[in-house]
């Protein structure tokens, strides 16, 4: 039926990009799990401790932040208020504290589905971590300097720590993955309805201000705003299609893909830290707009690099899609 087979041809690369996200965040979450159980990541953990005094913290978060940067927020978020007690902090210290952990979490994951879209993986995990740094001395001094969020902080939510057995983590990775594909799925059918009634249009042009301050255009700005609203799972893991299509050149998929890295999910990534005491100008308005001062500030720089350059340092070149005739020859 024609129905069908347009339905199968709009599902079959979904289907794709999905089996490489598979790939990707099975074998990293095991292993990240293993690494948390082991106490691999409690070990080193205080090697962090410099990193915390340098944005005014507790020494003692640096194994939180750790465990955000390779397992996730929800892996740091239960140890914020075990490792120091709320009545030790201030609003400023765990605005800043989530500002932190907000730029660079699930880095292992993230960063792979990245990689995949073309960006390399060292300049993006570094991009992200400098970045996410760089707001938090920027956060900490002004705070310092004012006097703003100095009093106790006072949370609407303590999370307990706890760890699940494995026969429950299983459990909720099987679940992940099946509402992964139920939404990415529902990504790619609703953009191309939204593309159809012409509301993708009158979306994109409140937003395109915003984007194109960041230098980022066209079709990358559609993705960029799935990224910022939904995370880099689904706005990177359909921007890898689109890279790989050629649609968005090679520049534009690197600013996206910069930008996702500083600023993404932030309705319900803000939300979480707020129920923990941050401050939403701080994690929220305040993100957003390091994140498109940063962008700008990279867009005019590989303004300036030549292909070369860009190509050989920054960018892998990605494979070029075979055509249709060749793939069904194949198969």
């Amino acid at each position: 039926m024609p129905l069908l087979s347009a339905v199968w041809r709009q599902t079959r690369p979904i289907l794709s990009i999905y089996w490489m996200l598979v790939r990707i965040t099975v074998p990293i979450t095991i292993g990240t799990e293993l690494l948390s159980r082991f106490g691999v990541i409690k070990a080193i953990a205080p090697g962090f401790a410099p990193v915390m005094n340098l944005v005014g913290l507790p020494g003692e978060l640096g194994l939180a932040w750790l465990t955000a940067i390779l397992v996730g927020l929800w892996g740091a978020v239960p140890l914020l208020f075990t490792l120091v007690p709320a009545s030790a902090l201030s609003t400023a210290d765990v605005t800043v504290f989530s500002a932190l952990i907000l730029f660079a979490h699930g880095l292992p994951i993230e960063q792979s589905i990245i990689e995949k879209a073309g960006p390399k993986l060292l300049v993006t995990t570094l991009l992200r971590l400098f970045g996410g740094l760089l707001y938090a001395l920027i956060l900490h001094h002004l705070l310092a300097a004012t006097g703003w969020l100095s009093e106790p902080v006072s949370p609407r939510w303590i999370p307990m720590a706890g760890t699940p057995d494995w026969p429950s983590f299983f459990l909720g990775l099987v679940k992940t993955l099946f509402w992964m594909l139920v939404i990415l799925l529902a990504l790619s059918f609703g953009l191309d309805l939204l593309r159809l009634s012409g509301l993708l249009r009158r979306i994109m042009a409140a937003l395109s201000p915003l984007l194109r301050l960041t230098g980022i255009r066209g079709e990358a700005e559609h993705l960029t705003a799935i990224g910022l609203f939904l995370g880099i799972s689904y706005g990177a893991g359909l921007l890898i299609r689109e890279a790989r299509s050629g649609a968005i050149p090679p520049r534009q998929v690197f600013l996206a893909c910069a930008f996702m890295g500083f600023a993404h999910s932030v309705i319900e990534d803000s939300l979480l830290v707020m129920a923990l005491g941050a401050n939403g100008w701080g994690v929220l308005v305040g993100r957003v707009c390091f994140a498109v001062v940063a962008t700008a500030a990279l867009a005019a720089l590989l303004a300036r690099l030549s292909d070369d350059t860009f190509f050989t340092r920054l960018f892998e070149p990605l494979p070029t899609p075979q055509p249709e005739a060749a793939v069904q020859r194949a198969a």
